[in-house]
């Protein structure tokens, strides 16, 4: 880790992140390990859309220690594996953002894995938010495919 950084982060109250992975606040966590979670977001910008997080809280990737960014990046792996047993697209994205200039929204690093839409790609504009009953539902498919994650 570095200590200090030129990057611009959102200034969020709470994090969110941490609401969820604590219980605060409901969300589809599919799986976790000591290091790191993977989640379901509500905002499917692809099929399916998941997001690999440190459970510990970081700002951002330059926050986090050696043994969490490998931890996260056999979590992105992983989840993309996941996606490309559980759901067959040909196409996966992965994405991760750092400092508001760079779109980050909340200030808890996390990587986005994507499975590719229909026509391609994924969906950088506004997404309908799907309810909690059907991101449960993708991480009921994704779950099984998640190895020594899950």
């Amino acid at each position: 880790m570095t200590g200090q950084s030129a990057l611009e982060v959102p200034a969020n109250a709470r994090c969110a992140f941490c609401d969820y992975l604590n219980g605060r606040r409901p969300f589809s966590v599919v799986a976790r390990t000591e290091l790191i979670a993977v989640l379901v977001t509500r905002e499917q910008r692809g099929l399916p859309h998941l997001l690999v997080v440190p459970v510990v809280h970081r700002s951002t990737i330059l926050d986090l220690s050696d043994s969490e960014i490998a931890a996260l990046a056999v979590g992105v792996r992983t989840a993309a594996q996941a996606i490309n047993d559980a759901y067959a697209r040909p196409g996966i994205a992965v994405w991760q953002n750092n400092g508001i200039p760079a779109q980050q929204t909340i200030a808890h690093v996390h990587f986005h894995v994507a499975g590719t839409l229909p026509e391609g790609g994924t969906e950088w504009g506004e997404v309908a938010e799907e309810s909690l009953e059907k991101t449960d539902e993708i991480a009921g498919i994704i779950a099984p495919h998640l190895g020594g994650l899950g």
